[in-house]
């Protein structure tokens, strides 16, 4: 039996428990991009019968997410003009479901998804470990960008258990 490392590695120049929280972050990503490995461009818009999204509206959330998070939750700052090209449309239709965003390959959402967390990487560089537990005031209430970390994992998560339920769905149509 091959032996495999179960270990956390967290990434190097960044505080230990922020090095630690994008380690998993990463590792989560990772999960997600095993997930999507088989899916083809053709089956990125299908939606299959009930279940409400298609795999390619749930990687433009979790993309649209991970950025909104950063940028007004823990950086408190306008969005930044790339994110104009990348997310043309809002991430909920107005009855709260998850926008359709038809034709994308699954190589632009996964050029969308890695852009993003690229620019999360980048403007975190300087966090330190106090500002990493430092509350911010948010729209209801307050968090600390160690929540926010700990919040998109979970969410990446939960939204690939739905991109399986999917994928599986579509293979049994």
């Amino acid at each position: 039996m091959q032996e495999r490392d179960l270990l956390v590695h967290p990434f190097p120049g960044f505080p230990p428990d922020v090095g630690t929280a994008l380690w998993m972050l990463a590792d989560t990503r990772r999960r997600t991009l095993d997930a999507v490995e088989d899916v083809t461009d053709g089956d990125m818009d299908r939606v299959p019968a009930g279940l409400e999204n298609s795999i390619g509206s749930l990687l433009y959330h979790l993309a649209a997410i991970e950025a909104d998070w950063l940028y007004a939750d823990i950086l408190q700052v306008a969005y930044p003009a790339w994110m104009d090209d990348w997310f043309p449309l809002d991430v909920r239709e107005e009855g709260g479901r998850l926008t359709p965003v038809p034709g994308f390959s699954l190589a632009y959402h996964l050029e969308r998804l890695a852009t993003v967390r690229r620019h999360l990487l980048e403007d975190l560089a300087g966090l330190t470990e106090a500002d990493y537990r430092t509350e911010r005031g948010v729209e209801n209430g307050v968090t600390t960008p160690e929540w926010v970390l700990h919040h998109l994992r979970q969410h990446e998560a939960e939204h690939r258990g739905q991109i399986q339920s999917i994928r599986t769905a579509l293979r049994n149509e």
